[in-house]
């Protein structure tokens, strides 16, 4: 596994539309190994491959990290089939750091998708869990919270280790 580049704002790649996932092979498994050493080596709760610069409809979340136990979430080729009711909040990503926006997003998601093995498989997010599945699949057409936010970016700070 490898640490990859996380790319900002003002990137084109982050703006494109990425590629559906035909087959995978050891390529894709090392890239889901790199996305997910990557997301948790910047604290993040998702990473989609674009943030990486791969146009490939491939995203990872882990709103539970636990070091004892695998709580990661891999889709491959997701899609949305289903959204309900309404949060807003706060929300971030790793490829606008120390910003946030409010934004108003589903409480609650279905998504189906395909696991590592490319069995067809289906997830219920609520909270969090369906905010990070619609803004990584957002990330998938080519669009950033920003796009979608209630109102304007504002810089964050971000408390180290040492400080809480």
């Amino acid at each position: 596994m490898a640490l990859r580049q996380i790319r900002v704002d003002g990137d084109d790649i982050l703006r494109k539309k990425c590629k559906e996932v035909k087959v995978v092979n050891d390529r894709i498994i090392t890239l889901i190994d790199d996305m997910l050493e990557t997301m948790y080596d910047a604290n993040g709760v998702g990473l989609a491959a674009p943030q990486v610069g791969i146009l490939k409809r491939i995203v990872v979340i882990d709103v539970e990290y636990s070091e004892e136990e695998d709580s990661s979430i891999i889709m491959i080729n997701p899609e949305i089939i289903s959204r309900d009711g309404e949060q807003t909040g706060d929300e971030g990503c790793l490829s606008l750091p120390g910003l946030v926006a409010e934004v108003t997003r589903p409480n609650h998601v279905v998504c189906r998708y395909y696991n590592e093995e490319m069995e067809e498989m289906e997830i219920e997010g609520e909270g969090l869990l369906a905010r990070a599945i619609c803004h990584e699949v957002d990330h998938l057409d080519g669009v950033l919270y920003k796009d979608v936010a209630d109102g304007p970016l504002r810089s964050v700070e971000y408390q180290s280790e040492d400080e809480e």
